[in-house]
């Protein structure tokens, strides 16, 4: 597929917020991607994270008058920090995807090669998108609690970098064999339900390519509540072939319900994860946020 012409537009100033725990095959994509938008005669800035929460503060302490777009170089919990730290500051999001999943950047349809992410970020248009907010965190995708944030809060960090999405694999098969977590009360709108797991969903991907909640619009302000019932084993099989065939939400045990404002109770501590990282704990309030983010879409 041939890259779209450039369109007209003055060379943009850059800020590069990136995480350098990436690995060498991902420093080298990295790498091609800055060397590409220095051919665009992009204006870069790079800023290298060196803790946790640290592109937040980046994204906090950046300034309209200096960068035309801050872009997130990393996996989506880079993404999430950015999106965090630029509450009340109108400033374009840009993507550099170089996460395990890489979900956001799937939703708008970024093609993950260097060349076209740096055509995105030199050329691509400025569109809002409407995210989600856990109790005082922002997220862009989804927030879920029960089986798959078990499986986020106790992935091994090494496992994670060595393997990639197959540390969630082996986390997961461990997790189905311990079936530890308790039911959750789940109200959405006002009425409540109960499930064993819960994807709140804010984009349709989960995991990178899989849809989980078909039909969710990214600049809508509503969600897509995904309620799985089953447990153990068998549960845990059938929702993971059905995730991949995208047909999770048809499940007899899955119930799909549209809310704006939902609250998740259950056993107090349980963790809730958002766009892949622990972001909470029970019990949590999810909402629409009421300011939009501008993203960096492809051209």
């Amino acid at each position: 597929m041939n890259t779209p012409p450039p369109i007209a537009v003055p060379p943009r100033r850059i800020l590069v917020v990136f995480n350098p725990a990436a690995g060498r095959a991902r420093r080298a994509r990295f790498e091609h991607v800055m060397t590409a938008l220095r051919a665009h005669r992009c204006v870069v800035t790079l800023k290298e994270t060196t803790a946790p929460r640290h592109a937040e503060s980046i994204a906090r302490d950046s300034s309209a008058m200096d960068f035309d777009i801050i872009a997130a170089a990393g996996g989506d919990g880079t993404i999430n920090e950015v999106v965090n730290g630029l509450v009340g500051k109108n400033m374009p999001v840009g993507l550099i995807p170089l996460g395990t999943a890489n979900v956001l950047a799937r939703e708008i349809g970024l093609r993950l090669t260097p060349k076209e992410i740096a055509h995105a970020l030199a050329y691509g248009p400025i569109k809002p998108i409407r995210v989600g907010r856990a109790n005082e965190r922002r997220f862009t995708m989804m927030a879920g609690v029960g089986f798959d944030a078990n499986v986020v809060a106790n992935v091994s960090l090494p496992l994670k970098k060595r393997f990639g999405p197959f540390a969630y694999v082996w986390q997961g098969v461990a997790q189905a064999a311990t079936d530890s977590f308790p039911n959750c009360d789940v109200i959405i709108d006002g009425a409540t339900h109960r499930a064993a797991s819960v994807l709140v969903c804010k984009g349709s991907r989960y995991g990178g390519p899989f849809v989980a909640a078909p039909g969710v619009a990214l600049g809508g302000d509503q969600f897509h509540v995904v309620l799985m019932q089953g447990r153990g084993w068998m549960s845990v099989l059938r929702y993971g072939v059905a995730l991949v065939l995208g047909k999770l939400s048809t499940l007899r045990d899955v119930t799909l319900v549209v809310g704006r404002e939902i609250t998740v109770d259950g056993e107090a501590g349980q963790p809730v994860q958002a766009d892949g990282d622990i972001l909470a704990r029970l019990p949590v309030h999810i909402t629409i946020d009421p300011e939009p983010v501008r993203v960096v879409h492809p051209a």
